[in-house]
């Protein structure tokens, strides 16, 4: 995220083939948002570090389902916003769903190199390339 020019430590390119984090913001009074942000939205202080999400599992906090996407979006797609424990703290993020989730489920990101297909739309496939996370059960139900 940058702005004016400056450079953040999440903006810097990353190596070819290695997975991104998922990263949430941290300011000095120990809040935490995903997704990052110049100013903490709690308390307005600069985001001066980051914590990754990605190793981490969350909680299913709430979820839907679209059946009327945009192009190069998979139908069904499954979103469900997820909290994350970190050191007594809770961060939540949005996302894509591997499969069908429930409210209270575990979940874990995986990064996906494809989130929506480039070749749909009416767009340069090059602007329709994004790679991110998805959220996948830990346990399956028995």
């Amino acid at each position: 995220m940058s702005d004016g020019g400056e450079h953040r430590e999440d903006d810097r390119e990353r190596a070819p083939g290695s997975e991104p984090g998922l990263l949430a913001g941290e300011c000095p009074a120990d809040h935490l948002s995903y997704p990052p942000h110049r100013r903490c939205p709690d308390c307005g202080r600069p985001q001066e570090g980051t914590v990754d999400l990605s190793d981490r599992t969350a909680e299913v906090v709430t979820w839907t389902t679209a059946h009327a996407t945009p192009p190069g979006v998979r139908s069904p797609n499954r979103l469900a916003i997820v909290a994350f424990e970190v050191d007594g703290r809770t961060v939540r993020a949005l996302g894509g769903t591997t499969d069908e989730v429930a409210i209270g489920d575990t979940v874990r990101p995986v990064y996906v190199e494809e989130l929506r297909d480039p070749e749909a739309g009416i767009r340069h496939p090059d602007s329709q390339a994004w790679d991110g996370y998805r959220f996948e059960l830990v346990d399956a139900p028995g």
